[in-house]
């Protein structure tokens, strides 16, 4: 029974037609991920993005826009019990020599070309955000 819900912001940073993605673990899976996290209480969406940004690649980013709000219902793969609502923005680093990977559980961050016939993301709302970024950016 579901009876919770976790709200995740996301941003995806766009540069030459490329997205940074990073390489996750998470409950044992490698996860390749858009930057972002959980959205924690008191705090808002971008408050929530820019804490997120800072605590995992020690990077200070722009947001340029809203992108995509989730629309349908999509359940945890890692929690039963747990609905996800995703929210996702473009964003720009400000300074990218900054870029380094704090999070120990990021393994690494790569950038990915827009340009490719089968869409990687493996996560479902990613998936729909990457087809997005096709559109507006290619």
């Amino acid at each position: 029974m579901i009876d919770k819900i976790n709200i995740r912001i996301y941003a995806a940073v766009v540069k030459d037609r490329k997205v940074l993605t990073l390489f996750e673990e998470y409950a044992g899976d490698l996860l390749m991920k858009l930057p972002g996290g959980g959205l924690e209480f008191g705090e808002s969406v971008l408050e929530c993005l820019h804490r997120e940004f800072s605590e995992e690649l020690n990077v200070k980013i722009r947001v340029l826009e809203h992108l995509y709000t989730q629309e349908n219902f999509v359940a945890s793969r890692f929690r039963e019990n747990e609905q996800l609502l995703s929210i996702y923005y473009l964003a720009e680093i400000m300074d990218e020599t900054e870029l380094l990977i704090l999070d120990p559980c990021i393994e690494k961050t790569e950038w990915i070309p827009l340009k490719q016939n089968e869409n990687p993301f493996p996560l479902p709302v990613d998936k729909i955000v990457f087809e997005i970024l096709k559109k507006k950016f290619l």
